[in-house]
C-alpha cells in the first residue's frame, strides 16, 4: 500500500467510511450508473486508462469494457477495503482491469503510461491538488486527456446535504470546511482552472452538467445510516437513538421519493483538459 498513514484521508477511507462504501456498493452503483456511461463513452478501443479514486471499481470496469481486449485499465484508490472489492469484481467479470491501493498524489506511475485519466467524484480529496494533478500529468502521454466529474456546490446539491441538515437539531454533525479536501472541494470552477494550469494541463474546460440519478427507495435507510457526514456520527450512537435520528432524517428525503424510487439531480462539473505540452 503506497501511502502515508499520517494522511487524514488515508486514515478516513481505510476506516469505517471505506467499509460503508463497500456495504452500499449496489446502491451507489445504481445511483451513479449514468456517470459510468458518460465516462466509458470517452474511452477508445485499445487505450490505456487510469481511473482516479476508483472506489469499488464500477467506473474502471466500465472503461475496461469500452477499451476492449487491446486496452488496459487501472484503478487507483486510497481505500484498501474498496480496492479489495474492486479486484474481486474484476475477477468475477473476467475483465483485465488492475487496481492499485495508493494515494494518486504521490504514487510513482510510469511516465506517459496513460492515454486518458478518468474519475467519478474521486479527485476532490487530495491534500495538495496541484501536486496531485502534476503527478497525473506526468503519468499521461503527450496528447492524452482528462475526463473527470466533480460536485458543484452544496447549495446546488440539496439531496447530498439533506440528512445532515435534518439531523442537526438532534446530533452534532461534523462541519464542512470550505477549501478543505472533501465532497465539495472543487465547487469553485475558478479554483479548478487554477489547479489545472499550475499542474501543467492545457485547454481546461469546466462545464456544469446536471445528471438525473435514482436508486430503490428500499435502500434509503441504509444510505442515510452509513453515508455522508451523518453516516460518520450514527455508528457512535446507541441503537434506539440511531433509529430516532434516521427516522427524523428520512423525512427530509420525502421530496425525492416517487413511489418505490428515490430521484435527485447531481449538480456537477465536467472537467476536461489535455496533456499537450511537456512541462519541465
Amino acid at each position: 500500500m503506497q501511502m502515508s498513514q499520517t494522511n487524514p484521508q488515508a486514515a478516513f477511507w481505510n476506516s469505517d467510511a471505506g467499509h460503508a462504501w463497500v456495504e452500499n456498493q449496489a446502491i451507489l452503483d445504481h445511483m451513479f450508473a449514468p456517470f459510468e456511461t458518460l465516462l466509458a463513452a470517452s474511452v477508445h478501443a485499445g487505450e490505456h486508462v487510469l481511473d482516479v479514486g476508483c472506489g469499488t471499481g464500477a467506473t474502471t470496469l466500465a472503461a475496461a469494457r469500452q477499451a476492449g481486449p487491446d486496452g488496459r485499465c487501472t484503478g487507483v484508490d486510497i481505500s484498501a477495503p474498496m480496492i479489495a472489492t474492486a479486484r474481486i469484481r474484476a475477477a468475477q467479470a473476467g475483465l483485465g482491469a488492475s487496481f492499485v491501493c495508493a494515494d494518486a498524489q504521490h504514487y510513482p506511475f510510469d511516465g506517459g503510461a496513460f492515454d486518458a485519466i478518468v474519475s467519478r467524484f474521486g479527485i476532490m480529496f487530495f491534500a495538495d491538488p496541484v501536486a496531485a494533478f502534476a503527478n497525473l500529468r506526468t503519468a499521461t502521454r503527450p496528447g492524452g486527456r482528462l475526463h473527470l466529474y466533480a460536485w458543484r456546490g452544496a447549495d446546488e446539491n440539496p439531496f447530498m446535504t439533506a440528512a445532515e441538515r435534518a439531523a442537526a437539531p438532534l446530533v452534532e454533525v461534523p462541519p464542512r470546511l470550505p477549501g478543505q479536501p472533501g465532497q465539495f472541494a472543487f465547487a469553485d470552477a475558478g479554483r479548478v482552472h487554477a489547479i489545472l494550469r499550475a499542474a501543467g494541463w492545457e485547454g481546461g474546460a469546466i462545464d456544469p452538467v446536471d445528471v438525473a440519478c435514482e436508486f430503490p427507495a428500499a435502500g434509503l435507510d441504509g444510505y442515510i445510516g452509513r453515508m455522508g457526514l451523518l453516516g460518520r456520527v450514527l455508528p457512535t450512537l446507541e441503537a434506539p437513538r440511531r433509529r430516532e435520528v434516521i427516522d427524523h432524517a428520512r423525512r427530509a428525503f420525502e421530496p425525492f421519493v416517487r413511489g418505490e424510487t428515490v430521484h435527485y439531480t447531481a449538480a456537477c462539473w465536467r472537467i476536461a483538459a489535455r496533456a499537450d505540452v511537456i512541462r519541465r
